[in-house]
């Protein structure tokens, strides 16, 4: 099928299969596959762009023996390590984010999982941002049970983040210590309470063209419309801490197969894109329409400031993102 025969299909309602989406990467040079990606996500989203950030709430010490985290007790990069972040740090972060029009604000714990008491703590922090600010609370804390999605819930968190990272085939070269299916498990239990689910992965630890696909499509088969997708950033003490960097043409040709692939889906660019310095903003016109903002968990991000200008000079409007609707606009 052709570029054009396959947009058709997709407007029309029908999905990509993997054979297609795999022809299309390897066949269609990166203009023209970036450009349909882009209409593509005017079609289905228009303007709009998505914004949200994160705080690193609890860090460091993690059981979990991820290859390309800074935070693993398994390897010994240099990074601080807290139980809880103090809340007037914390409300700091959440003032500014406020302030700059941020719509989502994220708290991330390190570790397998959070404990009753700890989760109690973090609802305390959550109440304090709820009162000073007018963000939406979303959590990434690792594995769920029923009764931790349910506290969530309650104290007003609607969204939960659970990264994928990779395909169920490449996970095992990622982690030992926990399985791609925990993952999903934990998907199914906070959708189950209640919360939206914002899931996606890295790209560049090595993995195949044909692994990032089927990231994408077993994305799309949990129904995920909030997709971050994150660049590796090698880091010392990590073992990704030698890998490859990916090339900048393969991050655009990943980002406009995302699109395709997942036309109803935020496609949000997060952490490991300021590597690629002016040049990164170019991914905004290869399908993708949400970032993730200000600083990561343990790497630097751009400026609020510079991220908000530059995205709005490419005629983005910083609105409610119309994810999932059911309207296909002329292009």
């Amino acid at each position: 099928m052709t570029l054009e025969s396959c947009l058709r299909q997709i407007r029309e309602g029908m999905e990509l299969d993997f054979n297609q989406a795999l022809s299309l990467a390897r066949k269609e040079d990166l203009e023209p596959l970036c450009r349909a990606a882009d209409n593509l996500r005017l079609a289905f989203h228009g303007r709009s762009f998505d914004l949200c950030s994160i705080i690193n709430a609890r860090s460091g010490k993690c059981s979990e023996d991820c290859r390309y985290c800074a935070q693993s007790a398994h390897h010994p990069a240099a990074i601080p390590s807290y139980e809880q972040i103090e809340t007037s740090v914390a409300l700091g972060q959440a003032r500014e984010n406020d302030r700059f029009g941020v719509r989502r604000l994220s708290l991330v714990t390190a570790g397998r999982s959070v404990q009753a008491d700890q989760l109690e703590g973090l609802g305390e922090l959550y109440a304090e941002i709820s009162h000073h600010t007018n963000l939406s609370l979303c959590a990434s804390m690792g594995f769920l049970t029923p009764e931790k999605a349910a506290r969530l819930v309650a104290f007003g968190v609607r969204r939960y983040h659970c990264n994928l990272e990779s395909c169920r085939e490449f996970f095992p070269q990622v982690c030992t210590t926990h399985g791609w299916e925990e993952k999903v498990a934990t998907i199914h239990i906070a959708r189950e309470a209640g919360m939206d689910i914002c899931s996606g992965g890295i790209i560049g630890m090595g993995e195949t063209l044909e692994q990032r696909l089927q990231l994408a499509f077993e994305l799309r088969e949990l129904a995920v419309l909030s997709i971050p997708l994150n660049i590796l950033t090698p880091i010392a003490g990590t073992p990704m801490a030698d890998v490859n960097p990916i090339a900048f043409p393969e991050v655009l040709r990943t980002i406009a197969l995302f699109r395709l692939i997942n036309p109803r889906a935020v496609i949000r660019l997060a952490g490991g894109r300021n590597q690629f310095g002016p040049a990164q903003y170019q991914c905004f016109a290869a399908g993708a329409n949400g970032a993730i903002v200000g600083n990561y968990l343990t790497t630097a991000g751009n400026g609020l400031e510079e991220d908000m200008q530059a995205i709005g000079a490419m005629g983005f409007s910083f609105q409610d993102s119309p994810a999932g609707s059911q309207t296909v606009r002329s292009v």
